[in-house]
């Protein structure tokens, strides 16, 4: 057999507590029987460092993710869409395909259930099936002529009051010309990715993946003209701090940057694209019509 990918490597969600979890045990038992599988597909397994620590290397090579991105052909992910995320950014710049194994909740892009897992891989390993490339943010706080943080996004940027603080003035300008200043608890700059995350709840619309726009979402606005917009992803977006104690920018809700008053947050679209790979014939709005129960309890 000559799988289409060679080298593939297998990752779990990482869990920062040593305490052990109660799904640590079932977790286990996936991992040797994903692996068990792959083997017998014919291709060769790496497991991801912090997974092997946690969930044990079954037998396998160990690598980091810089190893994983040098040297791998496919990345399985088990998880939920936190899992998805954090390692689809780390990954996206390497060009490294994401399949999304579900072991959350919600599960907009780990879209394959567990016990469906074998039986939908299946196929995908033979090159059957569907790619999504979703595009991704870059990211910078500045802080006078000096940037103090550097990130991608795949689902949003998010400019968050502190939690003990009230609203947050922010100077908002989009390619150079100002747009309003806004004040509300914080403020979502989101990817199509993200429309069905943090934006979605603070009212903002479902963006289709390939259409490529931005969604600039307030959140608790204090003017009620204060809307959600849609723009164009080649826009660059700069949001300065104005006035608000304790805020921060927000990156997949994963990793953070104090900001203080005068800071500046850049955003615009990154170079790299996430890519994801489907069962053949996934449809994102099958993937809607799921994840949000639609058409339940109608006539």
């Amino acid at each position: 057999m000559n799988p289409k990918f060679g080298q593939i490597a297998v990752i779990g969600k990482s869990h920062a507590s040593s305490t052990p979890s109660v799904t640590a045990a079932p977790s286990k038992l996936i991992l040797a029987s994903l692996v068990d599988f792959l083997h017998r597909q014919g291709s060769e397994v790496v497991v991801e460092k912090e997974t092997a620590a946690h969930l044990g290397a079954h037998s396998c090579p160990v690598m980091d993710v810089g190893g994983i991105a040098r040297e791998c052909d496919l990345a399985l992910v088990m998880g939920g869409d936190g899992t998805m995320l954090g390692f689809g950014r780390q990954l996206a710049p390497h060009g490294i395909p994401l399949i999304g194994i579900n072991q959350g909740r919600l599960g907009f892009i780990t879209d394959i259930p567990l016990e469906h897992m074998q039986a939908s891989l299946e196929p995908m390993l033979k090159g059957e099936y569907a790619e999504d490339r979703r595009i991704m943010l870059h990211a910078q706080v500045w802080r006078g002529p000096d940037c103090v943080f550097d990130a991608l996004a795949l689902n949003d940027v998010v400019i968050n009051r502190g939690a003990t603080s009230g609203m947050v003035e922010l100077r908002v300008s989009i390619d150079g010309h100002f747009v309003a200043n806004q004040r509300a608890d914080g403020l979502i700059i989101s990817t199509p990715t993200g429309s069905t995350a943090y934006s979605l709840s603070a009212g903002g619309p479902l963006l289709q993946p390939s259409l490529g726009g931005l969604l600039m979402v307030p959140i608790a606005p204090h003017t009620f003209s204060n809307r959600p917009l849609v723009l164009s992803d080649h826009e660059e977006i700069m949001i300065e701090l104005v006035a608000g104690r304790d805020a921060s920018a927000n990156f997949d809700m994963q990793s953070m940057a104090s900001m203080l008053i005068g800071d500046k947050v850049l955003v615009r679209k990154s170079p790299h694209h996430a890519v994801f790979l489907h069962p053949k014939g996934w449809n994102y709005f099958d993937t809607l019509r799921h994840k949000l129960h639609w058409n339940e309890g109608g006539s």
